[in-house]
């Protein structure tokens, strides 16, 4: 009893330490929007190099999404609690290089492997969730969950503009560094705490070439001016290569990293008689029936689809200019990875794990949910920054809180409803139809819709973060309730996958339609020589008639949200049924 009742608070003060992480990471993820600019000057790159800055954010998404499904096989078979620790160390050490970056590529490498890191905690906290907690009981915590991740993309920009103001931009990722720190030494602590055998003793030689390893890491990067110039200390801040990567090469940071490589050798290959921090010895056989080689094919899949969208110029395009290269590249790597599947002994997603209805089902819903909800998180503020706030950005940005702070409200209120799972389906389904009625409105807004005081709109952004909220907890519900338990993370990370790359595909597809439908209105409007023959380059009317264009655009936007939020709607209410036959329970996986 004393033992069961210990592994319990474990396990609850693990789900708590993710839990907070999960907030870090989803504010680390929209946290550039307001400091872009700051972020851009402080590598050398001007305003009117703005698409070259396109990497800063397509980086991130792209360690966010492409390795999520081999984190979440190996989850699975290592357990939970060695991928936290291992995503929580990626997300700190890409902080640090984002914060000490002076170079585009180091900042975009920073937020490769920030997104790699933060983007694994989700799946992991998920699984942790659903191995915790029975099938019908998963549905609180699980929107909880998904509240603090919502909760992060309100807080992010808010949180960026209050650090950008207050200090430099590099003390938004300087911050995340004791952060991270905090929560991995309380996890292990937790960790350390449960029974070892007698035989064997805690590891002190790996985690003091790690943490030694770490501060190093960390005054190289930072370079610290007294250091730098020393007469003494001055020659390990030589870099030992020129160029953009320069500052990766000097002493210090080389042998930073030589001794964390020494504290990863040591944890592989240390006696029997200590007990890891983290187990590295068995990473190898882990890649190995992770199916390492399938998982980089899918990852190389999903690298072209975020390359492909995240990439593309809206005003010309529905994806990127590299299409002709990346789209067949896409369509070889999907072909490798089936057959890959189809030959390997033990297939990165095994067979069956999707066999169910709800498995893929929540997959798909996932991808029609994301399209709608990237179209509110940009053109909402679209909107206002065309109509009521066009000198401010942070003015119209703050205009979606609205939306944003009810999203968290729902996601709680649709866990509690899903105590039962039967009623996964049509809690999401209700909250999409919501959702979808919100975008109905949002179609008629007219240039003062959202300027002064409570307004209508107001109300119609409530309800359409209410609704997207309800439905996040019963599309997980229904994932992790139709997997067998070993297989909870993999489904985990698929579901986020899904979801992001139907946020991309949303935003490129919802506003190539909209700028079809500008352009047509602007070819109908005439030339200013024409309407303001006298003063043409100033003509209220042909300004006003370009606006109402603009606007025709926006709502053709929300037209088409209202359309995949209906679709979303309806997979929810088809697909998400109960399954016919029992899943394992998640209590039979294991969290450390």
């Amino acid at each position: 009893m004393g033992r069961g009742r210990t592994v319990e608070q474990q396990d609850q003060w693990h789900l708590a330490l993710a839990a907070a992480t999960v907030l870090l990471a989803a504010a680390d993820t929209y946290v550039v929007v307001v400091a872009l600019p700051n972020i851009m000057d402080g590598v050398g790159l001007g305003l009117d190099r703005l698409q070259r800055a396109t990497p800063i954010v397509s980086g991130f998404l792209l360690g966010y999404t492409a390795m999520l499904p081999l984190l979440g096989r190996v989850a699975d078979l290592a357990g939970t609690g060695p991928v936290f620790v291992a995503c929580l160390a990626g997300f700190g050490f890409g902080s640090v290089l984002t914060a000490t970056a002076h170079s585009l590529p180091i900042l975009v490498l920073g937020r490769a492997i920030q997104g790699l890191g933060g983007g694994g905690l989700v799946p992991v906290t998920m699984a942790v969730v659903a191995r915790r907690w029975e099938p019908d009981e998963r549905g609180t915590p699980l929107g909880m969950i998904g509240a603090l991740q919502e909760l992060g993309s309100v807080m992010g920009p808010l949180y960026g503009a209050a650090v950008v103001a207050a200090a430099s931009w590099r003390a938004i990722f300087w911050i995340n560094v004791p952060v991270t720190v905090l929560v991995a030494t309380a996890f292990l602590a937790a960790r350390t705490r449960q029974p070892r055998a007698a035989t064997r003793r805690a590891d002190v030689v790996g985690p003091f070439l790690a943490v030694l390893g770490t501060v190093g890491l960390v005054v190289g990067l930072d370079a610290p001016a007294r250091l730098a110039t020393s007469t003494t200390f001055g020659q390990l801040y030589a870099p030992q290569a020129g160029g953009q990567w320069g500052p990766l090469t000097t002493l210090l940071v080389l042998a930073s990293l030589g001794l964390l490589a020494a504290g990863a050798a040591w944890e592989m290959l240390e006696p029997g008689r200590v007990q890891p921090v983290v187990p590295f010895r068995r990473l190898p056989g882990l890649l190995r029936r992770s199916d390492l080689p399938g998982a980089m094919l899918l990852a190389g899949f999903l690298a072209c689809i975020v390359v492909a969208f995240s990439t593309a110029d809206p005003s010309r395009q529905v994806v990127a200019s590299s299409a002709p290269l990346v789209v067949p590249l896409a369509a070889v790597l999907a072909a490798g990875f089936w057959w890959r599947q189809r030959r390997a002994r033990q297939p990165l997603i095994q067979p069956g794990v999707l066999r169910s209805t709800p498995a893929w089902g929540g997959l798909a819903v996932n991808v029609a949910l994301g399209g709608a909800l990237m179209a509110v998180l940009i053109d909402v503020p679209l909107f206002a920054r065309a109509t009521v706030d066009p000198n401010s950005e942070v003015a119209a940005a703050l205009v979606l809180v609205r939306f944003l702070v009810a999203v968290p409200v729902g996601a709680v209120l649709g866990g509690v409803l899903c105590r039962a799972r039967w009623l996964a389906r049509y809690v999401a389904a209700a909250g999409m139809a919501t959702s979808t009625l919100a975008f109905v409105a949002m179609t008629s807004w007219s240039a003062s819709a959202l300027g002064g005081g409570p307004r209508l709109s107001d109300m119609e952004l409530v309800v359409g973060g209410l609704g997207f909220g309800l439905a996040i907890a019963p599309v997980n519900v229904a994932v992790l309730g139709a997997v067998e338990a070993r297989h909870h993370a993999l489904a985990s990370a698929l579901a986020v996958v899904a979801r992001t790359v139907g946020m991309l595909a949303g935003l490129s597809a919802l506003t190539a339609i909209g700028l079809r439908r500008f352009y047509q209105a602007q070819a109908r409007i005439g030339s200013p020589l024409v309407l303001c023959p006298s003063h043409p380059a100033g003509c209220p009317a042909y300004d006003q008639a370009t606006n109402r264009a603009l606007l025709s655009e926006l709502h053709t936007i929300f037209a088409g949200a209202a359309v995949c939020a209906g679709l979303a709607g309806l997979l929810a209410l088809a697909l998400l049924r109960h399954p016919d036959r029992p899943v394992n329970a998640g209590a039979s996986g294991t969290t450390r």
